[in-house]
């Protein structure tokens, strides 16, 4: 029975799955106002820090709800996570220690969790995929952030037989290492966006971000840090993402990456060993005989909070989902500064004036002693002079130990360690 049939059954029986989601800015309210075309699926709660945001969305959602649904709005989480009304729960926020504290609450809770927040996914992922799993709960990301659309084709072409050579999206925005809130306020504003998440686009953490979390998902890891980012079409990016002596970028196969174009689609390359397969991948693309042998399954879309409730879905229903880690970190988020960072100065955070992330594998941030990104979180000091441009370590800032997601970062470097 498909997930549809399932929300059609639930919604004969009047027994709909009770969402509550934590964040109703841009993400979580889309997604609030698509809960109210949905059969079987209700939103029991809203939260948001300010308030009149949740109350904005809670009374949009019922002026277009046709079912009679009792909706709790609070700025506190733990209300909504901790309502019987609410069985499972999304995290809107993209803050990695909100976040951290909201996946603490929805397990302390017996809550499944959906996470629209990659950033503190590619933080604590591992560990909480872990603990969620071991008490029977599901921990997913969503549906229709790239990194999941992504996994939807990996798949598709891996259960064909086919081989993956390169997994990636197409970059949204221009890349400004620089941006930061201030940057970017006019075009935020015009969107009707964030500024500091507009900042986190456009510098390229969420991108570093999104691969991060697919890296984890499916192994493959990025060629180089901060990976190539190539200038690329549909009809050219299997020619750029191949190895260097196949006249491509590459050091190696088996990789993801992002490209300057195809934005806002994500992709797969693919390739068979097999003489007919290939004829046949030639022949059904509509490729010419000049065509290599790597081939690009493209889906030119995704959408967003729109798609979350299939994921919403599929962890009630099939206790599934649509993107989790492997097991133990593969690659991560490292911390740039965006400027230079004078002793004594406090750091902000994801999408702010003072760091960017970018990509590199989990061994490479060990052996360098580089900082995630999404610990820089709370109080965060520079202990010395920071350049504009430099990767930050331990020895250059001072964590803040007091915060959630510092301790569960800790417990999942000691839990992986040995692994």
């Amino acid at each position: 029975m498909s997930i549809y049939q399932q929300l059609l059954a639930r919604d004969k029986e009047q027994h709909p799955i009770r969402v509550g989601v934590i964040g109703a800015g841009q993400m979580g309210f889309g997604l609030i106002s698509q809960i109210s075309r949905i059969p079987g699926m209700v939103v029991a709660g809203i939260c948001d820090v300010n308030v009149k945001n949740a109350e904005r969305a809670r009374d949009f959602y019922q002026s277009q709800e046709k079912r009679s649904v009792q909706v709790i709005v609070s700025d506190d989480y733990q209300k909504i996570i901790q309502s019987e009304n609410v069985e499972v729960v999304v995290d809107a926020t993209g803050v990695p220690e909100v976040g951290a504290n909201i996946s603490l609450e929805a397990l302390r809770s017996r809550k499944h969790l959906v996470l629209l927040n990659v950033e503190v996914d590619i933080t604590i992922g591992s560990y909480m995929y872990s603990m969620f799993n071991s008490a029977g709960l599901v921990y997913t990301g969503s549906a229709g952030d790239e990194p999941a659309a992504i996994v939807e084709l990996y798949q598709f072409a891996k259960t064909m037989g086919l081989e993956v050579v390169v997994a990636g999206k197409g970059k949204n925005n221009p890349l400004k290492p620089t941006a930061n809130p201030d940057t970017c306020r006019e075009e935020a504003n015009r969107k009707n966006m964030s500024p500091h998440m507009l900042a986190a686009f456009q510098d390229g953490t969420k991108t570093m971000a999104e691969m991060n979390l697919l890296s984890n998902a499916i192994g493959l890891v990025p060629d180089k840090v901060g990976m190539h980012g190539v200038d690329a079409g549909l009809d050219n990016v299997a020619e750029k993402l191949n190895l260097k002596e196949n006249g491509g970028v590459l050091n190696n196969l088996g990789v993801v990456d992002y490209v300057n174009g195809l934005a806002p689609g994500v992709f797969v390359i693919v390739k068979s060993e097999l003489e007919p397969v290939d004829e046949e991948l030639r022949y059904l693309l509509k490729v010419d005989s000049s065509h290599g042998p790597h081939y690009t399954l493209y889906r030119p879309y995704h959408l967003a909070s729109l798609e979350t409730p299939i994921t919403i879905a599929k962890a009630v229903l099939n206790h599934d989902t649509s993107i989790h880690p492997l097991g133990a970190p593969i690659s991560e988020t490292v911390t740039v500064a965006k400027r230079d960072i004078q002793p004594g100065e406090t750091l902000d955070g994801i999408g702010g004036y003072s760091v960017r992330g970018v990509l590199e594998t989990h061994e490479d941030m060990k052996s360098n002693g580089h900082i995630p990104i999404g610990l820089i979180s709370g109080n965060v000091v520079a202990k010395k002079a920071i350049h504009e441009g430099q990767f930050i370590t331990e020895d250059d800032v001072e964590l803040d130990s007091s915060t959630t997601v510092w301790k569960l970062r800790s417990l999942q470097d000691h839990l992986f360690a040995a692994k």
